[in-house]
């Protein structure tokens, strides 16, 4: 892997001293007018970044990986996390962990204090749908995995989990259950799992000879259990009554299991549910929730057992993998009474 630009690189191409550099980043009130438009204009074309961790470093690597997820607000993610904390320690290293928010705007800002920091690599649930944020790291030359994504190409490792393989697990399971149609409770369509979860559905109902229309589809805004009381709602406004629900992740879940209750309507008997994440709260709520489980904690691990292989030892030797873990659904109470 080639070494990231230094100050030294700077002042070798502005034709100037280290100090210099230094001064025209630290107190430029210091150097001329001429030279500090020189100096930035190479500053700004090599994409140097000061390092604010430089007395962090050690052989040129930091003791630091950066962990940058969706929502930490999702106990998913925090599983992701202790996975990767749980790998991290192992090495003697440390992990930051940061949350934007499904933001791409907040992306970026994390991506470029990663970069000021000197991370060792980072590991990351984009929020950009184009990727394009990614691009901050490759010029930096900072290695990062892509979790709970797949890699669009072979530049960079992932660690995923087959969506469409649990939204067929999740709407299989339904329509075995007797339901001949079904809501899907979506979030942000430009999120790959939300989309991969709704083509899993449409495949099970496809290979169990119901068409394409039995499928209805409420859209979330968000993925939380706010999203989910609010899709509750307008679900049961539906005419007929949906009798089976399938949401594109456990908070959304038991939202609708929380809209669902203050209607009284009894679950499962009158409205099955399927959640996805298997969280904790899954298996908590007033009625258990039945939800595809993904194995969090090993997808956080195995994202930083990769990062670490690529950032020791002879990176050059080092291939991208794309792996991708299979869903397991976990039967409960929400959808057990068949129809």
């Amino acid at each position: 892997m080639e070494s990231m630009v230094g100050i030294k690189d700077v002042a070798r191409q502005a034709g100037v001293s280290v100090g210099t550099v230094s001064n025209v980043i630290n107190r430029p009130d210091l150097v001329s007018e001429e030279t500090r438009t020189r100096v930035q204009s190479v500053i700004s074309k090599l994409g140097y970044i000061r390092s604010e961790s430089a007395r962090q470093l050690r052989a040129g690597a930091s003791r630091i990986v950066a962990l940058l997820v969706l929502d930490m607000g999702n106990p998913f993610f925090v599983d992701v996390a202790k996975g990767a904390e749980r790998a991290a320690r192992q090495s003697r290293l440390g992990v930051m962990v940061c949350n934007s928010a499904q933001s791409t705007s907040e992306e970026v800002e994390y991506l470029s204090l990663f970069a000021e920091q000197r991370v060792r690599g980072v590991l990351i649930t984009p929020a950009d749908p184009t990727g394009q944020s990614l691009e901050a790291l490759r010029r930096q030359r900072i290695p990062y995995v892509l979790v709970d994504r797949v890699s669009a190409d072979a530049a960079a490792c992932s660690v995923s989990v087959d969506d469409v393989a649990g939204g067929r697990l999740a709407a299989h399971h339904l329509i075995a259950a007797g339901h001949a149609s079904l809501v899907y409770v979506g979030g942000p369509r430009d999120l790959p799992q939300v989309r991969d979860r709704r083509a899993g559905a449409l495949a099970a109902l496809e290979e169990a000879g119901l068409p394409a229309g039995a499928l209805t589809e409420i859209t979330a805004d968000r993925l939380d259990v706010a999203a989910g009381r609010d899709a509750g709602a307008r679900l049961l406004g539906l005419a007929p009554r949906p009798t089976a629900v399938f949401c594109a992740n456990d908070l959304l879940a038991l939202g609708v299991l929380q809209a669902v209750f203050a209607a009284r309507i009894s679950v499962p008997e009158q409205m099955a549910i399927v959640g996805y994440d298997d969280i904790e709260f899954a298996a908590a709520a007033a009625v258990p929730l039945t939800s595809v489980r993904q194995p969090a904690v090993a997808m956080g691990k195995l994202a930083a057992e990769m990062l670490l292989e690529e950032t020791s030892g002879d990176a050059d030797a080092h291939e991208h993998r794309q792996v991708v873990l299979q869903p397991e659904l976990v039967v409960r109470g929400s959808s057990l009474t068949p129809r």
